[in-house]
């Protein structure tokens, strides 16, 4: 067993806090990841307390056991238990690094085994159907003309840039440069990338501006591009629901979510002929493995050229 060498962790809100603003401040995590291993961390001391008396040592069976218990009582699946394990792990590094253990308990577990499955997308023309959804029925001025018109340019958008929902609700309207066809995101770890936005995406966007967004505008928009309507930022949530409403009005299937548009943004580009290392850039994938994940695109792609053209295919 590895000792302390101070508390037991019966005592880790404090300590948890500490990690988790060194996260923030220090390794410039997004809100959502530091939200997500937060409660991995609360999972993780309320399994020790449990453990009563054991609490005041750690030990690899304590990891082990931790992973166990998260799909016994909480029937969480294999890539929530890969999270929660890194949490654990980064916590526990943190404290041998401020000298709360000696050594890292968790060094010899190993993560779970994940499949990698192929991510669910539309067709082409599945996805130009669900961003055409919202109609822009009557005059600009009429109120009932207001939410489809946002709708429209979040939807184009989520498709033209691939964006995450994340880094669609944190755009600021000054992000969006129209002149160029640009916008500058903020991605995972506060990193900033310049994509694209595309014609469709453009003529929404200058719609909703003129049009929606400068009727709302106030006090409260905190400069966000896409507003509610209340005039406060967007969430995620609502992004969620609105893509929900418009894909059952559509029949497509119950899955659709903006990262399907994320993914058929991807499966597109690759099916175009478009360089993996490109799509990687445009994603904002910080690692060429995880932009991987859609080489069954450009391998499909390829058989088809070979078939079309080889004389013995």
């Amino acid at each position: 067993m590895i000792q302390p060498t101070n508390a037991a962790p019966g005592a880790l809100s404090a300590e948890r806090t500490a990690f988790l603003e060194h996260l923030a401040v220090e390794r410039g995590l997004s809100p959502n990841t530091l939200e997500a291993y937060g409660r991995d961390l609360a999972y993780f001391a309320e399994y020790l307390e449990r453990r009563g008396g054991a609490a005041g040592e750690l030990g690899e069976e304590t990891v082990v056991g931790f992973l166990a218990d998260l799909r016994a009582r909480r029937n969480l699946k294999e890539t929530s238990i890969a999270r929660a394990l890194a949490a654990v792990r980064m916590f526990l590094r943190f404290q041998v690094h401020e000298g709360a253990l000696h050594a890292d308990p968790s060094a010899g577990v190993g993560a779970p085994k994940l499949w990698r499955r192929l991510p669910q997308v539309l067709s082409q023309g599945s996805a130009g159907s669900l961003v055409e959804a919202p109609k822009l029925d009557g005059p600009a001025t009429a109120r009932r003309w207001r939410l489809p018109c946002r709708d429209r340019a979040i939807l184009e958008l989520l498709y033209a840039s691939g964006l995450r929902v994340s880094e669609l609700c944190g755009l600021g309207a000054a992000d969006v440069d129209l002149d160029l066809g640009v916008a500058r995101v903020t991605g995972k770890g506060s990193k900033t990338r310049m994509v694209p936005v595309g014609r469709s995406a453009l003529t929404a966007l200058r719609r909703y501006l003129v049009h929606v967004r400068s009727r709302h505008a106030g006090t409260e928009d905190a400069g966000r591009l896409f507003l509610s309507k209340g005039g406060r930022p967007l969430t995620r949530q609502a992004v969620w629901a609105l893509l929900k409403r418009y894909a059952a009005a559509l029949g497509l299937h119950a899955k659709v979510s903006p990262h399907t548009l994320r993914h058929s943004f991807a499966t597109h580009l690759l099916e175009g002929g478009a360089n993996l290392r490109v799509v990687q850039e445009l994603l904002g994938h910080a690692n060429i493995a995880t932009t991987e994940l859609y080489t069954h695109v450009d391998a499909k792609r390829l058989l088809g050229v070979h078939s079309q053209f080889h004389p013995r295919a």
